[in-house]
């Protein structure tokens, strides 16, 4: 990328301005929450935001949304289970966690070093004020997950992409309004292991990647060798995993992109008897589909892993679920995989991802920094 491409003429990258405000993973509109809604995780920019739908229209939009068959009652004996499981991303090429502390995190990404808010870093920082001032950017602004704000440049202004590369595939790290950057580094854990699932199957596998994102998951899967659908309700989300397809060179690799509700998508899948080796599924809290569908979490959880199973190949290689930034235990989404997968045998192996520090060079191993629960079914 020439230099001039990664320049901005202003000091900064603000939150929507006459902009539509898409968090990690959704749609909100008005003043609701932005947080990961039906498919779509984060981005920059996107149309103005819609006035907010009649009471009778949001409750048409509701039942949009919900199963259209009830949670089966599973029979047989429950997975064996290991429990807590903790994936660990520890520094790679391309990404590593320099420090963190106050409620705050410093980064490697690529070229740049980054500072964003983490509730979750409760100790000091064990690094001096002088390196976290030298930070090529930094988030100010709403310090709520989702919550908006702008980008700060101390040393340079910086323009809004710039070239990553994680596990040998690029990618497009980008400044968005709600803090992140285009990729969530703690998956590292569940992407190196589906791409050694899928180099050492013997068999081309379909993968289905639903909330996709920016298809980093999918590209990875791909050039190890699987048939991929991605999946992804947002048509920002879905246009910037193209343009990550194009820089990683990976047009002609077999990826299906989709942009569609994930629980409908995968309503249809079970009607036409589709079925995928490997799910990656890593649902909001809260979110909007592109009709107006509603997900909700806690309602609609149960329902989204029953139909999985039902379109997991009968030699499957895995079920993979990521819950992020919600209150809740592992053992929650731990029990309900296990309830989800009785009589299909196998294990159920659920816990934290972290991600570890690892100082200025990346080689200083230091505290563990939590980002989410996880829970994964995998046949032996």
């Amino acid at each position: 990328m020439k230099e001039k491409d990664r320049r901005s003429k202003n000091p900064s990258v603000t939150a929507a301005k006459g902009r539509g405000a898409e968090a990690r993973g959704g749609r909100h509109e008005q003043r609701l929450p932005p947080v990961k809604g039906a498919g779509f995780k984060a981005k920059s920019g996107g149309p103005p935001a819609k006035a907010a739908p009649a009471k009778g229209e949001r409750q048409r939009s509701a039942q949009e949304a919900l199963p259209t068959r009830p949670v089966r009652q599973r029979t047989g004996d429950k997975p064996a289970e290991t429990v807590p499981l903790i994936l660990e991303t520890a520094a790679t090429a391309g990404y590593h966690l320099i420090d963190s502390g106050n409620g705050e995190k410093l980064e490697q990404y690529g070229p740049y070093r980054i500072v964003r808010p983490e509730a979750q870093a409760l100790w000091p920082k064990a690094l001096p004020a002088s390196v976290w001032e030298k930070a090529d950017a930094i988030f100010t602004g709403d310090t709520d997950e989702d919550g908006m704000g702008r980008w700060r440049f101390p040393r340079e202004v910086l323009g809004e992409t710039w070239p990553m590369q994680l596990l040998d595939t690029d990618f497009l790290g980008r400044f968005t309004s709600f803090r992140h950057v285009g990729v969530f580094p703690e998956q590292l854990a569940h992407w190196s292991w589906v791409k050694d699932q899928v180099t050492t199957a013997g068999r081309p596998l379909k993968v289905l990647n639903l909330f996709g994102y920016t298809g980093v998951a999918s590209l990875i899967a791909a050039k190890a060798g699987a048939e991929v659908t991605h999946v992804d309700a947002s048509k920002k989300a879905i246009g910037w995993a193209r343009e990550n397809q194009t820089l990683a060179r990976a047009e002609k690799l077999p990826i299906r992109w989709i942009c569609d509700d994930a629980m409908k998508f995968i309503q249809r899948e079970e009607r036409r008897g589709s079925r995928y080796d490997i799910i990656l599924t890593d649902p909001p809290k809260f979110g909007r589909g592109p009709n107006g569908e509603v997900w909700q979490l806690f309602d609609h959880l149960a329902a989204m892993l029953d139909i999985c199973r039902e379109i997991l190949s009968p030699d499957a290689r895995g079920l993979v679920l990521t819950a992020y930034s919600i209150r809740a235990s592992f053992y929650s989404i731990h029990e309900l995989m296990r309830e989800t997968m009785r009589g299909r045998g196998g294990r159920v192996e659920s816990g934290e991802l972290i991600i570890r520090e690892g100082g200025l060079n990346g080689k200083e191993p230091g505290r563990a920094l939590s980002t989410s629960l996880f829970s994964r079914w995998v046949p032996k």
